[in-house]
């Protein structure tokens, strides 16, 4: 578990979660540290969603003005 989510990669979060899974599988943490690594993997969870719905909305306004580009405010949600 390395940095806040807003500030790693959408790449960086699958990665985190993918290891996250995996400890949790093998069973070999505590109970408090299965609790702080799912509470973790569910903040990563909602930062990877919201990246891919920021890349649809991209897309969306790409493809919908006919080859013409508009600018995208990610901010605006």
């Amino acid at each position: 578990m390395s940095k806040k989510p807003e500030n790693i990669s959408f790449e960086q979060s699958i990665s985190e979660l993918e290891q996250i899974v995996e400890n949790l599988e093998q069973g070999d943490v505590s109970l408090d540290e299965a609790l702080k690594q799912f509470e973790h993997g569910i903040t990563l969870v909602r930062h990877s969603q919201t990246k891919l719905e920021q890349a649809q909305q991209k897309v969306s306004i790409l493809l919908e003005d006919n080859n013409t580009l508009a600018p995208f405010d990610a901010d605006a949600q």
